[in-house]
């Protein structure tokens, strides 16, 4: 069973949520951007439970979500008419990026993994070993 409840961000002043809120082109508050961006890149990574949204959550905390922000944000700059649409051509890119074998020796990450599905599996392993 898919368990894809959106968490909240605990980094609202920073991260995704922060680069967001600072945004005039966006078409919804902050909350709304998250809960959307949470949505859809669960959709696009197949998160399949807890585990999973932890780390698109954790993601989107880090400084790599500030990142991701950017990209949505560029993308609005570049014409995409609405919200959902920069995320999604964002997402569309970072799946199509793969992870650098730098990436790999500095994190871990497998070298040519897409950069999302990556990047979350990442965040998502850092929760479950963090004690």
């Amino acid at each position: 069973m898919t368990n894809r409840t959106i968490l909240p961000s605990q980094n609202t002043a920073y991260g995704f949520y922060g680069t967001v809120t600072t945004c005039p082109l966006r078409d919804c508050t902050s909350e709304v951007f998250w809960t959307l961006a949470s949505t859809l890149i669960a959709e696009a990574i197949n998160a399949q439970g807890e585990a999973e949204m932890i780390g698109i959550r954790d993601f989107l905390d880090s400084k790599m979500g500030r990142h991701f922000a950017d990209e949505v944000i560029d993308a609005l700059r570049s014409g995409e008419t609405n919200t959902k649409s920069a995320l999604e051509a964002t997402i569309d890119k970072w799946q199509r990026r793969g992870i650098s074998a730098q990436t790999e020796a500095s994190h871990g990450i497998p070298e040519g993994l897409p950069h999302l599905d990556g990047w979350v599996t990442h965040y998502a392993i850092l929760a479950e070993t963090d004690v």
